[in-house]
């Protein structure tokens, strides 16, 4: 059930300034009893919908066993250390152990083209369960993301995920696969609960920040880093969010270890997918739809279209950022 009567147990006005001088401990905002404020167990509920509509995200709680996770966490080995065929950026290296080989990554983009593993859980039933409330009957995916994030490995500055996957619809929904305990040590996500209601695009400028990659940051909305909340979660757990979701995180800041995780992104099949660094030749932009996706629910109103093969897995920098580069994509698919 929702736990919406046992919210964080700081202050959450508190929380941000506390994390940012690293005052917080793994999962210390965590009431005593129970889980935080969004975080439920699958079954899915109304309930638990209507939480995702009001705040913009929501926790399935150890939705994925440990058995699973492990898999998946073998499988992220796997493919840095070149097991999963050609990807580019991903340069094998003989008798590399599994940490080195994951260090040397932070992101890999379209991991779910390279394994099969991944391309699973895409329509794992939890994912499902929970998308075909909270987005409608009909789902596809367009992208999958395997972060590893090292100790030591900057985070993300303040974003909306739809600056970077648009649909017309507004119904850009992530999914992130907690493969690690992500907390504030090692960092986790931090949402603004609420931000996506606006409907509103915030500008977005380029930081200095050396906490985060050198992805964009958004900046001009009516809140500030004291609303945000964290999103500590068990390894095996999911969270959903909104596309138009101001969220970012920090640095893992941990001694040793990972924050890794599996994100996908899925949308209503229902609407176009615009989502192109240049428009294909004689594609007005009214009618642009990207048809790169998996259908993970109900049936695809497009299907005569077909689909199409246009981005292939390939590695982002640790100084690079956004969710998605389009021509860097498509660089990579020629290549492969």
């Amino acid at each position: 059930m929702i736990s919406g009567d046992r919210p964080i147990s700081v202050d959450p006005a508190s929380l941000n300034s506390k994390a940012e001088e690293g005052a917080l401990t793994a999962f210390s905002p965590w009431p005593t009893n129970g889980l935080p404020d969004g975080y439920f167990r699958l079954p899915m509920t109304q309930t638990a919908a209507d939480f995702y509509a009001e705040k913009g995200f929501l926790v399935a709680h150890e939705a994925f066993s440990m058995d699973e996770v492990n898999a998946l966490r073998a499988e992220a080995a796997s493919i840095c250390k070149g097991g999963r065929g050609p990807i580019d950026g991903i340069a094998p290296i003989a008798n590399e152990t599994d940490d080195e080989a994951l260090r040397r990554y932070l992101c890999i983009h379209f991991p779910h083209k390279a394994s099969d593993l991944m391309l699973t859980t895409l329509d794992n039933p939890a994912m499902v369960d929970v998308l075909t409330h909270i987005v409608g009957p009909n789902v596809k995916c367009m992208q999958s993301m395997l972060f590893i994030k090292a100790a030591g490995k900057p985070g993300q500055a303040w974003h909306q995920d739809e600056d970077y996957i648009p649909t017309r619809d507004r119904s850009l929904t992530g999914g992130w696969i907690a493969l690690d305990d992500a907390t504030v040590e090692n960092g986790c996500l931090w949402v603004i609960p609420g931000s996506h209601r606006p409907g509103i695009l915030w500008q977005q400028d380029f930081h200095e920040d050396a906490r985060f990659d050198c992805s964009h940051e958004s900046y001009g909305f009516p809140y500030n880093n004291d609303d945000a909340v964290p999103v500590e979660v068990k390894a095996g757990s999911i969270v959903f969010f909104n596309g138009y979701l101001l969220h970012r995180s920090l640095p893992n800041t941990a001694q040793t270890g990972y924050r890794r995780s599996l994100v996908n992104h899925y949308m209503s099949a229902e609407s176009f997918l615009p989502w192109f660094a240049e428009l294909p030749e004689g594609q007005h932009i009214a009618i642009a739809d990207n048809r790169d996706i998996v259908m993970v629910a109900g049936d695809d109103p497009y299907a005569w279209k077909g689909t199409e093969e246009r981005n292939r897995p390939h590695v982002r920098a640790s100084g690079e950022g956004g969710c998605g580069n389009q021509k860097r994509n498509e660089k990579a698919a020629k290549r492969t």
